[in-house]
């Protein structure tokens, strides 16, 4: 893989707005099939250009404005916001009051940071294959709820381009959530609770929600290859003095007199786990109330953290799919869920690297004389390059959401038929 240098940001993003960036399905999403007239035009979205210069508010008559004002200013980062009462490039001509979003999609934005008091490969904003997994666990965890929970449909999950993972819920229903809608909603998929001075962030009541069983479920098919081996979070006096913290005190003496006549985490784990089940099993017989502190420790270490702030506010903008990442030079690319615990936010193809692999290809896209290409052409140059896979999921997810929208104007056709 070509190596990124930021420094070549300025000669390579030209090449990448013009021969690589999807415009034809990014349009289709964020148009949804004309369901508003105006939708579009009404859209906020906001670019950073090189030394950080910052432009808010901008919008567009048609995707087609869009793509050519990406070519002209090729900007070092796209956010997406709202989509607003009016449109956002002449927000200063309208009353300030009158000037509100109206709608946006549910997102979420989880970062690796956030992970840090649990995770002891890496810290900040690095990242690698063993603390990755907790994006995969946090994808499937949230996922599930979004779906069999929420009752939602259409979502889109994208890698930042960095150290965390998005969500776009899409849905027509959802895309109208009040900010209170949007904060009870997080609040419900958040577990894990507390700033850096508390040490128990998860704490379980005597009855357990449907939600907390399920996601344990998850968590567990991931908990010893992730926690238990690759963190090895009981590997050492200090790392499970740290785990027994969360343990009750009695249950805790006993543990820390046997784990150390334990070989390693996995064998301290079961002791731990096989203490707590025996303990439920005597609660449940005494009427008692039961301890979940094995639960409660995987969650701690393992559940999504969630920024409420992002995902409760309709004039929030994050990150569009398909940016570049000024550091990595990572592109945001959507996460195809049928293979998800195959990706590797290290084999994403860099901005670099892609350029370079049409290089390999060959200019067969450009004319002789140096003139433009074909529309028809430029669009399929991704084709030529790694991009070429996650394009296609990003595809599909839109031409899902069509199939959605044209059965639903199908069943509303009928049933005034029937009247």
């Amino acid at each position: 893989m070509a190596r990124f240098e930021p420094a070549a940001l300025p000669e390579l993003l030209p090449v990448f707005y013009r021969r690589l960036f999807p415009h034809g399905a990014y349009g289709r999403w964020l148009g949804y099939g004309g369901v508003v007239k105006n939708y579009f035009q009404l859209r906020e979205f906001s670019f950073t250009l090189r030394d950080d210069v910052y432009l808010r508010f901008q919008s567009f008559g048609s995707p087609q404005e869009l793509e050519r004002e990406l070519q002209r200013i090729n900007p070092y980062k796209i956010d997406i916001g709202a989509v607003y009462s009016h449109r956002p490039n002449q927000h200063n001509t309208v009353h300030p009051g009158a000037f509100q979003p109206q709608e946006k999609e549910l997102v979420f934005d989880i970062d690796m940071t956030d992970y840090d008091d649990v995770r002891t490969c890496c810290s900040s904003a690095e990242i690698c294959s063993k603390c990755w997994t907790l994006m995969t666990i946090a994808v499937r965890v949230i996922d599930r709820a979004l779906v069999e929970d929420l009752g939602v449909r259409h979502r889109l999950w994208v890698y930042s381009g960095r150290r965390g993972v998005h969500c776009w819920v899409c849905d027509d229903a959802v895309r109208k959530w009040s900010p209170a809608l949007r904060a009870a909603a997080v609040e419900y998929l958040t577990v894990v609770k507390g700033g850096a001075e508390t040490v128990k962030k998860v704490n379980l009541s005597e009855f357990i929600h449907p939600f907390i069983r399920r996601s344990v479920s998850v968590v567990e098919k991931y908990f010893e290859a992730y926690a238990l081996v690759g963190q090895d979070i009981l590997g050492s006096p200090e790392r499970w003095e740290k785990v027994l913290a969360l343990v009750p005190e009695d249950i805790r003496e006993l543990l820390q007199s046997d784990f150390p006549k334990k070989r390693d985490s996995v064998q301290r784990w079961e002791l731990l786990k096989g203490r707590m089940e025996r303990t439920r099993r005597v609660t449940g017989s005494t009427k008692s109330t039961p301890c979940y502190a094995d639960w409660e420790i995987m969650l701690q270490y393992c559940f999504p953290r969630l920024d409420i702030n992002v995902s409760k506010g309709v004039g929030h903008l994050l990150k569009s799919p398909f940016s570049v990442h000024p550091k990595t030079g990572r592109i945001s690319v959507p996460l195809d869920l049928q293979r998800l615990d195959q990706f590797d936010p290290f084999a994403v193809p860099t901005i670099s690297s892609l350029c370079h692999e049409l290089d390999t290809a060959g200019d067969d896209g450009e004319q002789e004389d140096g003139g433009e290409m074909e529309p028809k052409r430029r669009a399929r140059d991704y084709k030529k390059t790694s991009l070429a896979p996650y394009v296609r999921v990003f595809e599909q997810f839109v031409e899902e959401m069509e199939r959605a929208r044209r059965g639903e104007r199908l069943r509303r056709s009928d049933l005034q038929g029937d009247f």
